[in-house]
C-alpha cells in the first residue's frame, strides 16, 4: 500500500469510504509519521491511543455505511483547545499538567464528525509570537530547509506564528489537518510560510468557548489543511452556533466544499493600494502581480480601492491586543490550577508565579496591556486605538459596498526565516510579520491565505484573499482559482 498520509484529507475521506483502508490503518500511518518527526517538535502532547480507539469506532460506522463527514479522520488539535482529559497548556509553564473537564466547542464539533485526535499541538505560548520561538516547550522547526545553491541549508526555518505546530504538522504530512486560532494573522501567516492553507473565519462564525484566550475580540477560530478543498472540508465542521459563546452567531454554516471550483466570472476582486509598502520583498511583490493576472484570466474584475487606515492597524492592533491579554491572563495567579510558587503570603506567590509561570513574551505584553488601561494612559491609547479600528472596519465596509467580492493582498512581506534571525533584540521587528494580516482580525472579517509561489530560496510565499463577513464560500472560491493557476508548492521532502 502506497504512504497514505501522502493523501489529501478529501481524498484521505473517500478511500476510506470507499474501503480502499481503514480508518485504523489511516490513523496508524500518521501516528508513525508523528513517532518519526520529534526533530520537528510539532506535538506537545501525543495522544495515539485515543486515535486508535476513536479509529476502530469508526471502522464500525464505516463497515454499517454510516459515515460522519470526517469519519476516521486524523486531525492535531492546537493546544490552546481545551480537550477532556487531555493536558492544555497553551504552550505555557504556568498551564503544564492541566487536565480540562471538558472539551472546546470546536473539537467538540469534529469529534461529533467522526474525526480522531492525534494529539495536542504546539504553538507560541499563549498564542503570542509569529515564529513559534516563544513555546515554553521549545521552538517549533519548519519542515521546509532554505536552499542555498545547490544544497539545503541545515539553518533550522520557523513555521510561522502562532500555529506553527499546526502549520508544520500540516505541511510535513504528520495529519490531514489541524486546527489553529487567529488573532492577528496566527493561522494565515504560518500557513503561508509553510506552504498550507489556512482561514480564518469571520468573527463568530465559529466558537471561542473552551479556547484559552489571548484576546477576545480579536480571536477565531479556524482550520490548517494541505489544500483549499480540505480547508473547506474541516471548516463546515468547526463551524456554528454555540449559545455558550455570547459572541458566537446564529447563521446557517454553508457547503464550503461546494463554493470550491466555482466560476470566478463576474466577481470583483479589489486591490488595495495601501497594501504597496515598505518592507516587502521584490519577489512577493511581482507574487501579487502574478496573483492580480491569475484573478484577472479567471474571470474576475480588477480594481483598485483604498483602505486609508491601514497604516496605522499595526500600531493600534498593538495595543488592543495586550490590553485584552493583559485583563485574560490574570486569572492565572496559582490559585485553582496550573503552576503555583510556594512563597510566604498571598500577594508573594501571585507574583512568584506569574514571574516564573510566563515566559518574556507573555510579561511583555502583559505589561504593555497593562499600561494602556491604566489611569491616565486609556484614553491616550486605548480609547484611541479602538477609535482607529472603527475606521479599519468602515474601509472595508464603503470596498464591499462600492461592488468588490474580495480583496487580494500578500500574507507576508517576505519569506518565512531563520530560528533567531528576527526579534531577539527588537521585539518590533518580528511584529512586522503581521502587516498584512493584522487589519482582518481588527474588522472582524475572514481571510484566507494559499501557497502561490516559492522565493528565490526555495520556500513557500503566500497570497492572502479578505471577504465580506461571514462570506467564506467566496474566499474558497477565490483561493480556488490561484490554487489551480499558480505553480503547485510541492511538499517538503521528508529530512528529518
Amino acid at each position: 500500500m502506497s504512504d497514505l498520509t501522502a493523501l489529501s484529507l478529501a481524498a484521505a475521506r473517500d478511500g476510506l469510504r470507499a474501503k480502499r483502508f481503514s480508518a485504523l490503518e489511516l490513523n496508524e500511518a500518521s501516528i508513525t509519521a508523528v513517532a518519526a518527526a520529534k526533530p520537528l517538535n510539532c506535538f506537545i502532547t501525543e495522544t495515539p491511543d485515543h486515535a486508535r480507539r476513536a479509529a476502530r469506532v469508526a471502522d464500525e460506522r464505516l463497515g454499517r455505511g454510516e459515515a460522519r463527514p470526517l469519519e476516521g479522520i486524523p486531525l492535531g488539535i492546537k493546544d490552546l483547545y481545551c480537550t477532556l482529559g487531555v493536558q492544555t497548556t497553551a504552550a505555557s509553564r504556568i498551564l503544564q499538567g492541566f487536565e480540562p473537564p471538558y472539551e472546546s466547542t470546536v473539537s467538540a464539533n469534529l469529534w461529533r464528525d467522526g474525526a480522531t485526535m492525534l494529539g495536542k499541538l504546539n504553538l507560541d505560548e499563549f498564542a503570542m509570537g509569529s515564529s513559534n520561538e516563544t513555546s515554553f516547550f521549545g521552538p517549533v522547526v519548519s519542515p521546509w530547509r532554505r536552499r542555498e545553491g545547490d544544497e539545503l541549508s541545515e539553518a533550522a526555518i520557523v513555521p510561522g506564528g502562532s500555529s506553527g505546530g499546526s502549520a508544520a504538522a500540516v505541511a510535513a504530512r504528520l495529519c490531514f489537518g489541524a486546527t489553529a486560532t487567529d488573532t492577528g494573522g496566527s493561522i494565515r501567516q504560518p500557513a503561508a510560510f509553510t506552504g498550507t492553507v489556512g482561514i480564518k473565519p469571520t468573527y463568530g462564525r465559529c466558537s471561542r468557548w473552551g479556547i484559552v484566550a489571548f484576546a477576545s475580540s480579536l480571536d477565531q477560530a479556524g482550520p490548517i489543511a494541505r489544500d483549499v478543498r480540505d480547508c473547506a472540508i474541516l471548516l463546515r465542521s468547526m463551524a456554528g452556533h454555540d449559545p455558550k459563546d455570547t459572541t458566537s452567531v446564529d447563521l446557517p454554516v454553508p457547503d464550503y466544499e461546494a463554493a470550491v471550483g466555482a466560476s470566478m466570472k463576474g466577481r470583483v476582486i479589489g486591490i488595495p493600494s495601501e497594501y504597496r509598502m515598505d518592507g516587502m520583498s521584490a519577489e512577493v511583490e511581482a507574487l501579487w502581480e502574478r496573483g492580480i493576472a491569475w484573478m484577472r484570466d479567471a474571470g474576475a474584475d480588477i480594481r483598485e480601492i483604498s483602505l486609508p487606515h491601514t497604516r496605522y492597524a499595526l500600531a493600534a492592533y498593538y495595543i488592543v491586543a495586550p490590553a485584552e491579554a493583559s485583563s485574560n491572563l490574570a486569572r492565572y495567579d496559582g490559585v485553582r490550577y496550573g503552576l503555583r510558587v510556594p512563597a510566604r503570603d498571598v500577594v508573594d506567590m501571585y507574583e512568584e508565579t506569574r514571574a516564573a509561570g510566563f515566559g518574556r513574551e507573555v510579561r511583555r505584553r502583559i505589561m504593555v496591556g497593562t499600561y494602556v488601561l491604566s489611569a491616565g494612559y486609556y484614553d491616550a491609547y486605548y480609547v484611541r486605538a479602538q477609535k482607529i479600528r472603527t475606521l479599519i472596519k468602515r474601509d472595508f465596509e464603503n470596498a464591499f459596498a462600492a461592488g468588490v467580492d474580495a480583496i487580494l493582498t500578500p500574507a507576508t512581506p517576505t519569506a518565512a526565516f531563520a530560528a533567531g534571525e528576527k526579534g531577539s533584540g527588537d521585539p518590533i521587528e518580528m511584529y512586522l510579520n503581521d502587516v498584512f494580516t493584522v487589519t482582518v482580525n481588527m474588522a472582524g472579517l475572514p481571510g484566507i491565505a494559499v501557497p502561490a509561489g516559492v522565493s528565490a530560496n526555495g520556500l513557500p510565499l503566500g497570497l492572502q484573499l479578505i471577504g465580506r463577513a461571514f462570506d467564506e464560500a467566496t474566499l474558497f472560491t477565490a483561493a480556488a482559482a490561484i490554487e489551480a493557476a499558480a505553480p503547485k508548492v510541492e511538499l517538503p521532502a521528508r529530512w528529518w
